[in-house]
This record gives C-alpha cells, structure tokens and sequence, in this order.
C-alpha cells in the first residue's frame, strides 16, 4: 500500500541510534557515521517497487555528493518475517549487487524508525552539519508508472545549499512509497 510520509518540523535534531550493517556485520551508529557537512538518513528496503525504481540513480546520486564530503545512510525497518525479501540475509545481497557505497542498516526493533516518524520507503532526511533536521521527504517526484525521470532533483537540491552556505529550499514534498511493514504487536 503506498503512503505519504507526515511533515516534521525542521530545525529539530535527527534520533541518535546504533544499527546492525548487514554487509560489514558491524553495528555502526549515527555519531560515528555522520558528517560535518550534511548527513541523508534514508529509510529504504528491498521488496517496496518505489525503492527499485530509484535505486540506480540513488547510488550515483550517493557516489557524487559522498565524494564531496556527504554522508548518507541506509535504514531498513520492515519486518522480514512478513517479508522475508527484507531479511538482513537479503539485504546484503541487494547491497553487494547494486554496489551501494553506503552502510545499509536493519532496525531489527522498528524503534528508529518510530523515533524518525518514518511510514513508507523511500523516505529521506537530511540533516545538517549539527545533525538538525533541514530536509524531510522524497528524492524527486518520479514515481512507478508516472514516466518522469529518475533525476534526484529535491534531495540534489537540497545538499547543494548546504554545500554551498544556501539556505535549504523552504518547498519540501513528502516522501511516497511502500507503507513500513510494521510488526504484529505482540500479545
């Protein structure tokens, strides 16, 4: 089910947290991976077709503003029980494919994501060099099926400013993607 993620209120700091990488089978957290200059938290999976359809261009995106000093970060929340093709199993495979040049997490716990108000995947945050919220929303306004292109241009937009002393683009979009495949409560 595709859903939009809620408007959060900007300037706040971004949720601290320490994650599994599922590739280097290391836990890695916020403080050590971030960056004095702009750090995007993006809330992403395996199995969501909003995620596959930007991948390629998210890891281009990454490999260039990465190299200009960005730190980005990769978070999957759902639950693989439900949807085993989210497994951290999985998710290093995906990883390993497409080459992606940044940490891919697993929130085993779903309580980053909660602490982030995240709800669907893609979703992005971008957070300045103090890790203050600057950004909340999507990567561009393609879509499966809406034939726009997969350019990247409002998160481009967006770490641009911030390189380059600019104040960040007041207009944001909220993300849509694939609901976060929350647990069952337990009983």
């Amino acid at each position: 089910m595709a859903v939009y993620s809620a408007q959060l209120p900007l300037g706040n700091p971004v949720p601290e947290f320490e994650l599994l990488d599922v590739v280097s089978g290391q836990k890695r957290s916020l403080r050590e991976l971030k960056s004095d200059r702009a750090t995007v938290i993006m809330f992403i999976c395996n199995h969501c077709p909003y995620v596959k359809h930007i991948q390629h261009k998210l890891v281009e995106l990454a490999r260039e503003y990465m190299a200009r000093g960005v730190s980005f970060v990769a978070i999957n929340p759902n639950d693989p029980e439900s949807y085993p093709e989210d497994s951290p199993e999985n998710m290093r495979a995906v990883a390993q494919q497409l080459g992606y040049p940044f940490p891919y997490l697993f929130d085993e716990t779903q309580e980053v994501a909660r602490a982030y108000g995240a709800a669907c995947t893609p979703e992005f945050y971008v957070a300045d060099g103090e890790l203050r919220l600057v950004y909340h929303g999507r990567f561009d306004a393609s879509t499966p099926g809406n034939g726009l292109p997969v350019t990247g241009e409002e998160l481009r937009a967006v770490l641009d400013a911030l390189l380059e002393g600019r104040p960040v683009p007041q207009e944001q979009y909220p993300a849509l993607g694939c609901s976060i495949k929350w647990r069952a409560p337990q009983r």
